[in-house]
C-alpha cells in the first residue's frame, strides 16, 4: 500500500481511524476518513503501546501492526501454517491455552508447540484433534471464559496449605471410581487420603460411598491408558506434566456437561517409573489428590 499521511483523505483513511477506535485509541467520533493531527497523534499512540518506533504516517509495516492488533478471538481460523499466523486473536488463543492448564508460550506466533498445546486441548475436550482452532474449538474455549480470562498461566506456582485443602475436601462432593483392580485401588488410596486429611471429607470412592451420587456430585473415572473405551462427551485429562495437572483438571471439570458431572483421568500405566504397583497407585493416588483439591479451590 501506498504510505497514508497527514491531510489524505478516503476509504484507506477511514479504514485505519476504525481499526485505532476500536483498539481504543480514537474516538469514534473523529472517524471522518481525513488524516488529520487527531489520526496521527492515535497512530503514535498505537506505536508506543506496541513498543515500535513513533510515526505520524502509514506504511505496510504499520498497517500489518494494526491489522495484527485489530483481530479477536474467533475472528479467523487458525492452524499451522507458514507463514506462521501471528496478531492478537492468536495472543488470546495461547493465553487462554496457557491458563487453561496446556502450557504455551504466549509469543503470538502460531507455532509447533503451540499446535501441540491445542491437539492437546482438543483430546481433552473430545474435539476432534485436528490442531485447527476452528468454531468448534473457539466455542469449547468461549465456554470455559470464567476458566481462563484473567488467570494466570501454567508457569504461576499454586501451593494450597493444609488447612485450605481440608476445607476443600469437605466442601466438594465427588466420586472416584475405577474399572479394574489397580484403577480402583488408586480410587480407594484417594478416598483413605482425604479421610486421613478430614474425616468430614466428601470426596470419597465408589466403594465408601453409604449412597448413591446425586446430580451435584463430581464423578471421577480413573482408567488407564488404552483402557478407556468410548468418552463421547466425557472430558479427560491425561495424567502427565504434573505442573499443570490441577489446571487441566480444572478445564475438565469446567467443560462436564453431563448430569451428575463425569470427567476421566488417564494414567500412563499401572507403574510409575520403576515403583511397584502398590507405590504407583500411591504416587497416582496423592497426586491426583492434590491437583483435585487445587482445581476444585477454583483459584
Amino acid at each position: 500500500m501506498e504510505t497514508i499521511r497527514i491531510h489524505d483523505t478516503g476509504a484507506a483513511v477511514e479504514d485505519i481511524q476504525q481499526k485505532l477506535a476500536a483498539l481504543g485509541f480514537l474516538p469514534e467520533d473523529a472517524i471522518t476518513g481525513e488524516f488529520d493531527q487527531t489520526t496521527a497523534d492515535a497512530v503514535g499512540a498505537f506505536c508506543e503501546a506496541q513498543g515500535i518506533a513513533v510515526q505520524d504516517s502509514v506504511d505496510d509495516r504499520l498497517w500489518a501492526a494494526l491489522l495484527d492488533a485489530s483481530y479477536r478471538l474467533g475472528d479467523r481460523t487458525l492452524y499451522l501454517r507458514m507463514p506462521y499466523f501471528h496478531g492478537n486473536d492468536f495472543m488470546e488463543l495461547q493465553k487462554a491455552l496457557d491458563a487453561l492448564g496446556f502450557a504455551c508460550v504466549t509469543d503470538g506466533i502460531f507455532g509447533a508447540h503451540t499446535e501441540t498445546s491445542l491437539r492437546r486441548f482438543q483430546t481433552d475436550m473430545g474435539l476432534p484433534t485436528d490442531g485447527i482452532a476452528g468454531a468448534f474449538t473457539y466455542q469449547a474455549i468461549k465456554n470455559l471464559r470464567h476458566s481462563w480470562q484473567g488467570k494466570p498461566g501454567t508457569h504461576a506456582r499454586m501451593n494450597m496449605g493444609f488447612a485450605r485443602a481440608a476445607d476443600v475436601l469437605e466442601h466438594h462432593p465427588l466420586c472416584l471410581f475405577g474399572t479394574d483392580s489397580f484403577t480402583r485401588s488408586v480410587a480407594a488410596r484417594i478416598s483413605n487420603v482425604a479421610l486421613a486429611t478430614n474425616p468430614a471429607s466428601k470426596i470419597l470412592s465408589a466403594e465408601s460411598l453409604l449412597v448413591a451420587p446425586d446430580e451435584r456430585m463430581l464423578l471421577v473415572h480413573i482408567v488407564v491408558e488404552g483402557d478407556q473405551g468410548q468418552m463421547d462427551r466425557v472430558p479427560h485429562v491425561a495424567f502427565c506434566d504434573e505442573s499443570t495437572l490441577a489446571l487441566r483438571l480444572r478445564t475438565a471439570i469446567a467443560a462436564a456437561s453431563l448430569v451428575p458431572p463425569r470427567i476421566t483421568v488417564i494414567l500412563p500405566s499401572r507403574q510409575w517409573e520403576d515403583a511397584g504397583e502398590g507405590r504407583s497407585a500411591q504416587h497416582y493416588a496423592i497426586t491426583l489428590l492434590d491437583a483435585l483439591c487445587l482445581a476444585l479451590a477454583g483459584e
